[in-house]
């Protein structure tokens, strides 16, 4: 069976790209690289967090998306938006009013993504329970950690919850009403508006199953530009349309950090930033981390509020999704609920597709499928290392000497790449070639 390849929402603009290794910095998995002055991208050590698009001061790193206009290859559009939408407009728009803006945009419906949260809630504390040799469960909702966890930390695969996310609940949910309502799967196309790129790559090439049921991915920074565009100009005479499906206050918290974790019994415990996720994933590695029940770790700072596709700040939007729930729940008290959601009638359909299969590592620190040529090239990693100079400059264009070491070993670089190394050896000549390889000719051309 061949191995399935991970799908990169991240994409290098060599033409931009100037080699400063802002990115080979940042990166969690040391998947990037500078050669003859441009970033290049290792796929198979690339989680698509998005940490070297935040750090790339001449903004050559972008996300790739589907295009905008394929939503019009379908009868029924369905814009699948997460909850950090709303939380993204100043609060003087309605949640309704924002619906209505995504309608102008030519889709025919919207649909929060967490309305699978509810259900999801009372199955992840089955999981649990029904897997007491399992701990700590490690949430499986945000698809940058799952993949941090399958490159770096092989050995917690197992601990990974293998349930699906929110959004490919509600999209399933969806999908089957319209179904029943008599409309074909070729008229049906739902299209997720992402907060990351991570949801990007997950959707595209989802782990632990074979498809996912969103038919495309669109980014939020777009649409929320589209609409609020609209929504400040106040020329038209926008249609106020009714929300028809409200959100439980636990499912229009569930994309921020605690959300999920505060729904799950036992002692759990809620982590957002991708270093931040290293560290807690090694404690739990290593063993000094221990006695939790369940996990939520989230890569980006304030979990999806700080998505590196929002454009709003992170933290205002935290503070808009809690008014947003304290209003839900004083609504409740008056009794102004009155709700009748589309996911409630399809519970033992969407329950029936909840899980997902097994999920396997992908190391990214397997030298050889072969043992004893693996502890080979161990040992010359080892013996290289005593060389380098260990202050992980990058000059060589590779994040630290010891990644260098491990691309010397595995033909990707030479020892000659370091800077030191060229200086002991004093060969001028060859000092000028090899920088040339990492920063590129018009770098000395601008220089002299």
């Amino acid at each position: 069976m061949t191995e399935k390849v991970f799908h990169h929402a991240l994409k290098i603009l060599e033409d931009v790209c100037y080699g400063c290794t802002h990115c080979i910095r940042v990166c969690p998995t040391d998947a990037l690289r500078v050669r003859y002055g441009k970033a290049y991208l290792l796929p198979e050590r690339c989680i698509d967090c998005g940490k070297c698009m935040k750090a790339c001061p001449v903004n050559a790193i972008i996300i790739d998306q589907d295009d905008f206009n394929d939503i019009f290859k379908y009868k029924i559009r369905i814009a699948l938006v997460s909850s950090i939408l709303i939380g993204q407009f100043p609060r003087h728009y309605s949640s309704r009013k924002i619906y209505s803006g995504i309608l102008e945009q030519g889709f025919t419906h919207v649909y929060e993504a967490e309305h699978g949260a509810g259900i999801l809630a009372e199955e992840i504390n089955q999981f649990i329970e029904n897997n007491k040799s399992v701990r700590p469960v490690i949430s499986s909702f945000c698809p940058a950690i799952v993949r941090l966890i399958q490159v770096r930390f092989p050995s917690l695969v197992e601990n990974i919850m293998l349930l699906k996310a929110p959004l490919d609940l509600a999209a399933l949910s969806f999908k089957n009403e319209l179904l029943e309502r008599g409309y074909s799967e070729d008229e049906i196309g739902i299209f997720y508006v992402t907060p990351c790129a991570a949801k990007i790559a997950a959707i595209k090439s989802p782990v632990g199953e074979e498809n996912s049921p969103i038919n495309g991915v669109i980014n939020m920074d777009l649409i929320y530009n589209k609409v609020y565009r609209d929504l400040k100009k106040e020329t038209r005479s926008t249609c106020i349309v009714p929300e028809k499906e409200q959100l439980k206050a636990e499912e229009m918290g569930w994309s921020l950090t605690g959300g999920e974790a505060r729904n799950i019994n036992g002692r759990c415990l809620s982590i957002d930033g991708i270093n931040n996720a290293i560290d807690f994933l090694e404690g739990i590695e290593n063993g000094t981390i221990t006695n939790f029940d369940f996990i939520e770790v989230r890569a980006c700072d304030q979990s999806c509020a700080g998505g590196i596709l929002t454009s709003s700040n992170r933290f205002l939007t935290t503070e808009r999704l809690e008014e947003r729930i304290i209003k839900y729940e004083n609504d409740k008290i008056e009794g102004k609920i009155f709700n009748n959601k589309t996911i409630d009638n399809h519970i033992d359909f969407v329950k029936g597709k909840i899980s997902i299969d097994k999920i396997e590592p992908r190391s990214i620190l397997k030298l050889d499928d072969d043992m004893e040529s693996a502890m080979k090239k161990m040992g010359r990693i080892q013996r290289i290392l005593s060389f380098l100079p260990g202050i992980d400059c990058g000059a060589c264009g590779t994040p630290s000497c010891k990644t260098l070491a491990e691309d010397i070993v595995q033909g990707r670089a030479k020892t000659s790449d370091c800077i030191f190394i060229q200086t002991s050896l004093n060969v001028a000549a060859d000092k000028e070639i090899r920088a040339e390889k990492i920063w590129g000719k018009d770098r000395f051309r601008k220089l002299t």
